[in-house]
């Protein structure tokens, strides 16, 4: 933009949400704009009351956010010296609200003034001055989309809430969206622990042929899958085929064309950083915001991708034209006739593009110096996956070789890439092949058995979810935006409802409590098929197809019925929760009871407050005979590092275990379960006892501990030490 214009003659303020996007935008805007940052929301509803006036249309009550009063005076100042203000927030929602916050707050006090709205897909120079050129009105229909939102959350939330702390324990609270996460979590971990996996086992066949030798596993035998439940199932096939000549039967080759996939959605962005880069949500999104604001690269300062909240896979053309030139020249092989294009999920806002860079030539290993290893691998798999989404087809040919040894059939396979395809724009998306490639062999071939690998398996029960499976769950649901699915795995996270465990998530009892309340009290706030639909009506009323005052009041005059019958006929829990123990205080002899707490169960002195004793709750039996002591969590000294497990006889018992105990006996010794993860195994129960044989692979388990392992606290939870 020439900055000798009309436009930029006239003081011009440009608001946007953070400093780095205002010091990006600085770089490009020219001479007579001034851009700060609003920081977020400056105006809200208080956090002290629910501030919704539910007699008057819902009028909500909005302050200035505490903290942020500073902020709009600087902005008050700012504004007395320009002429116009450009509204340029996020294009979503929240976004739009924050612009039309701003302009009532600096309207009342200089009504003269010029407003404008901006919006922008990417912080480039390009897309900044196409939108300073094109400015809007503010979308009204879009800020009652996120009126109703914020006001159904806060009717829902300030109505739970209260009814947790009458019935359950004081500073609880309850979402909207949240809680129906929380629920399919929980649902998640009731059907891991009632899973009982069992037994079976597998036979590998090392198969030589010249020099070079390779495996095939047992497909048939006496021609029918084989069922192994025992060891001594499959050495008596061992013991049947051992003699018997090997040879090739049977080869086929089956040709698989595999297709690039679109561009990131924030749900597929989300799940693929997980699965890929073991980012957690809240990670992703934080650094794609910093990739988004923009990144110094050397003397200047570029937005590297488009915005990240997003349900859309749609690409504007000029970035398609981009995309494909570059693919012409980089790799001329795999430019396809025409440009791919993919196809919008239905439900999807489409509000915005796809998540892409912002500039193709700007590749990961080009600008790698200039970002940190984590923003260099956000960015490396944003770049691959857009590029390849405009890519031909990878080929790929699979070898399927059946082996006849008697009645026993084995088949051994291979796969071969033989068209790179869009496979050469990948580096942290290439699949892995983790299959090493068969010999030459043609049907007849003779072959030379040098060894049997009979091998113990159990089966799988459900997965707990991940970040990445509740965010495709949530999704495909049709719960929750583009925006909101980290910020509900953070929420439930920080609320200590759940907690995060080999990447998994576990609910925690204060979880499943809340939950089980929930869930009985108010099946229908609850149900996925109410708060997709919830979801829907809040699209509707920002397509202007609803009014979103009427669908307050058709929601709230029954929930708030039904809350109220609740509160009069649920039977307090408070004293529920807390239990008698046979335990007796150390310090004054009095009773200890077992109380929840926001981390957990754990023994307090009945004494209290005179006596405010605490100690951790045994979770089992100690497994070594004749201790008679009991296991409890510990952590090391300072009460920090991973927790662990001990005896409370400790020195006198050195027992030692990662491994929190289950509430499950082992039905063969009776000495307690212990979950396990493994990448081999996933999550598995296993019998703390290395002489039972229940559920244990062959190579057992142990009870002592490596004896540089074994430090912790002083045996009472207090995380104090042991000298």
């Amino acid at each position: 933009m020439a900055s000798n214009s009309k436009e930029n003659k006239n003081n011009v303020l440009l608001i946007v949400e953070s400093p780095a996007k205002a010091k990006t935008i600085e770089k490009y805007i020219g001479a007579g704009y001034t851009v700060e940052a609003s920081m977020g929301h400056l105006i809200d509803l208080p956090k002290s009351r629910m501030a919704v006036d539910v007699d008057h249309d819902f009028l909500p009550e909005y302050i200035t956010v505490r903290g942020k009063a500073k902020i709009l005076k600087n902005l008050m100042q700012k504004a007395k010296k320009v002429d116009k203000i450009m509204l340029a927030s996020d294009n979503d929602r929240e976004g739009e609200a924050i612009s039309y916050h701003i302009k009532n707050a600096l309207e009342k006090k200089y009504p003269k003034l010029k407003f404008e709205r901006i919006v922008f897909n990417e912080i480039t120079p390009r897309a900044i001055h196409d939108s300073v050129a094109n400015p809007r009105d503010l979308d009204l229909t879009k800020i009652d989309a996120q009126k109703a939102r914020r006001v159904l959350d806060r009717l829902v939330g300030y109505n739970l809430s209260p009814l947790l702390w009458s019935k359950v324990k004081n500073g609880l609270s309850a979402g909207r969206v949240q809680s129906v996460a929380l629920k399919l979590i929980c649902e998640r971990e009731k059907a891991v622990e009632a899973f009982i996996p069992e037994e079976y086992w597998s036979i590998t066949a090392h198969l030589e042929k010249g020099k070079k030798h390779f495996p095939a596993d047992l497909a048939e035998y006496a021609g029918a899958k084989p069922t192994l439940r025992s060891k001594a199932d499959a050495e008596k096939i061992i013991a049947a085929v051992k003699d018997q000549p090997f040879a090739v039967a049977d080869i086929r080759k089956t040709e698989k064309v595999i297709k690039a996939k679109a561009p990131f959605t924030t749900s597929k962005l989300q799940q693929t950083a997980a699965n890929r880069l073991s980012f957690t949500s809240r990670k992703t999104m934080q650094i794609a915001q910093q990739l988004y604001e923009g990144i110094n690269l050397g003397e200047s300062r570029v937005g590297l991708i488009t915005y990240m909240r997003t349900d859309s896979t749609r690409v504007a053309a000029v970035a398609l034209e981009e995309a494909r030139d570059f693919i012409g020249k980089h790799y001329p092989g795999g430019l396809p006739e025409q440009a791919a294009v993919y196809g919008v999920a239905q439900g999807a806002q489409d509000a915005h593009e796809a998540i892409r860079p912002t500039y193709v030539g700007n590749t990961p290993e080009g600008i790698r110096e200039h970002l940190t290893p984590d923003q260099y691998k956000l960015y490396a798999v944003i770049w691959e996956q857009f590029v390849s989404s405009q890519m031909k087809p990878a080929k790929t040919v699979t070898q399927t070789v059946d082996i006849r040894a008697g009645e026993a059939l084995f088949r051994a396979s291979d796969t071969k890439t033989v068209e790179e395809g869009f496979y050469k724009a990948m580096k942290l998306l290439l699949p892995k092949d983790k299959k090493k490639p068969l010999p030459a062999l043609a049907v007849g071939d003779e072959l030379i058995c040098r060894e049997f690998a009979p091998e113990q398996h159990f089966t799988s029960g459900p997965s707990r979810y991940t970040d990445a499976s509740i965010v495709k769950t949530l999704e495909e649901l049709g719960i929750g935006r583009p925006s909101t699915y980290a910020p509900i795995i953070s929420v439930l996270l920080d609320r200590y409802y759940v907690l995060r465990k080999n990447k998994q998530l576990v609910p925690t009892q204060l979880g499943r409590i809340i939950s089980d309340i929930l869930a009985s009290s108010f099946p229908e706030i609850l149900d996925v098929g109410f708060t997709a639909e919830m979801e829907k009506k809040l699209d509707r009323i920002e397509d202007n197809k609803e009014e979103w005052v009427r669908m307050l009041r058709d929601f709230y005059a029954p929930f708030k019925s039904k809350v109220d019958s609740v509160m009069h006929s649920l039977e307090s829990m408070k004293g529920i929760l807390d239990e008698k123990t046979d335990f007796t205080c150390e310090k004054c002899g009095r009773p200890m009871v077992k109380k929840l707490g926001r981390f957990g169960y754990f023994l307090a002195c009945s004494g209290f407050p005179e006596c405010k004793n605490t100690r951790a709750v045994p979770l089992a039996d100690c497994p070594r005979d004749g201790c008679g002591g009991k296991v409890i969590a510990r952590r090391k000294a300072g009460g920090r590092g991973r927790e662990f497990y001990g005896c409370t006889n400790y020195p006198t018992c050195d027992f030692f275990t990662h491994f929190k105990p289950i509430e499950m006996k082992c039905p063969e010794c009776g000495k307690f379960l212990v979950e396990k993860a493994d990448k081999k195994r996933g999550t598995y129960k296993v019998c703390i006892n290395p002489d039972c044989s229940y559920l244990h692979a062959e190579e057992g388990a142990t009870l002592a501990p490596p004896a540089d392992e074994n430090e912790g606290d002083n045996g009472n939870g207090t995380g104090e030490g042991f000298n």
